[in-house]
């Protein structure tokens, strides 16, 4: 529990620092493409808690997005799996909307997940096996629901891409309706709270989903990758998760019959062989 309690501390420390400092300038830079953006507050942020961790447990090793630990090629130890901010766009554009997401894994195992919603000063966090909770309040177990009467989130540009196009657009026409957060961290946490009941994207990188994915299986979602795979907490990932309802029904309905497809995209992007 020392760890856990460690890590809840210094996540909201870190919050209130980006809270603080919210209305200065910053500095922008691309990374991939010209909408792939970091800031000087992502590196900051990602800088205070690398320095934090290794100050209080100098043992363990940090996987983090913006350049430490870059080269772990195993889950052995202590991991620390980190986002300073999940949802850059959204920091950059709207001030708001935006999460730090910290996954933690000893040995490979689950041992603890936050996402951290600064602005609105949410702490979504679980320990594994013992629960999930925003702030000091339990989480509810997950309802199953129906992709018809249910709300979905995904990123709008799968639905642009050919290949994507003619399994994500049935989704979205036969769900009640789509939501597109721009936060993947915040795209888990609203699963685990049932603000929506299953979040789909092709592509994330592990500090975007090793903090959510033990919250939101603390109340009972499914988390898979599309062909229903468990998935590789060192790599990048499709990702499928809902309400084990939907989970089933999205999986068996709408991506396994595109096997094939799923299995030559998860090939030229995931596995080395592009």
């Amino acid at each position: 529990m020392e760890i856990y309690k460690f890590a809840y501390q210094i996540i909201a420390e870190a919050g209130k620092v980006i809270r603080d400092s919210i209305d200065e300038e910053i500095q922008i830079e691309t990374k991939s493409n010209p909408n792939d953006l970091v800031t000087n507050i992502d590196k900051e942020t990602e800088e205070r808690l690398f320095n934090q961790i290794m100050s209080t447990y100098p043992e363990h090793r940090i996987l983090g997005e913006e350049g430490h630990g870059k080269d772990i090629q195993d889950t052995s130890g202590v991991l620390w799996i980190v986002d300073p901010i999940d949802g850059t766009l959204n920091f950059v554009h709207q001030q708001e909307n935006f999460a730090i997401s910290i996954g933690i894994y000893i040995d490979g195992e689950k041992y603890a997940g936050f996402v951290y919603d600064v602005m609105n000063d949410k702490m979504y966090h679980a320990l594994a096996g013992k629960g999930a909770w925003l702030n000091e309040e339990p989480l509810k177990p997950l309802k199953d629901t129906e992709l018809k009467t249910s709300l979905i989130s995904t990123n709008p540009l799968w639905l642009t891409k050919e290949k994507l196009s003619g399994i994500y657009v049935p989704i979205v026409d036969n769900s009640r309706s789509t939501r597109a957060y721009g936060s993947a961290a915040l795209d888990f946490a609203n699963v685990a709270k049932g603000i929506t009941s299953a979040y789909l994207t092709m592509r994330l990188q592990p500090w975007d989903f090793a903090g959510g994915l033990i919250i939101v299986e603390e109340v009972g979602a499914v988390v898979t990758n599309q062909l229903g795979e468990q998935l590789n907490i060192l790599e990048a990932n499709s990702i499928l998760i809902g309400n084990k309802a939907i989970h089933n029904e999205l999986l068996n309905e709408y991506f396994l019959p595109h096997k094939p497809l799923l299995e030559q995209i998860h090939t030229e992007r995931f596995r080395g062989k592009s």
